[in-house]
């Protein structure tokens, strides 16, 4: 999921779900997480939940540096390819 995030940028719970997944509940209880860490920020749009990589938290800069030194590396965050 924070790879999803750190790829996009921005996108709404359902999409982040989509693209992970995981279920609704399981992918709410890693936003909040990854919220209150503040490496996310989260909008309300009545009841849809925007989340938006907080690019001011210098520890995003150093997730960001290092997901993209990884995959420029040929590395691969896919499952089963830590191997």
């Amino acid at each position: 999921m924070l790879t999803i995030m750190l790829e996009t940028g921005e996108l709404n719970i359902s999409e982040i779900t989509r693209r992970s997944g995981l279920s609704h509940s399981a992918a709410a209880r890693h936003l909040d997480y990854l919220t209150k860490s503040g490496i996310l920020t989260e909008k309300h749009f009545n009841r849809i939940r925007i989340f938006r990589v907080d690019n001011a938290n210098p520890f995003v800069g150093a997730l960001t540096r290092f997901y993209t030194d990884w995959k420029e590396a040929g590395q691969s965050f896919a499952p089963g390819s830590y191997a």
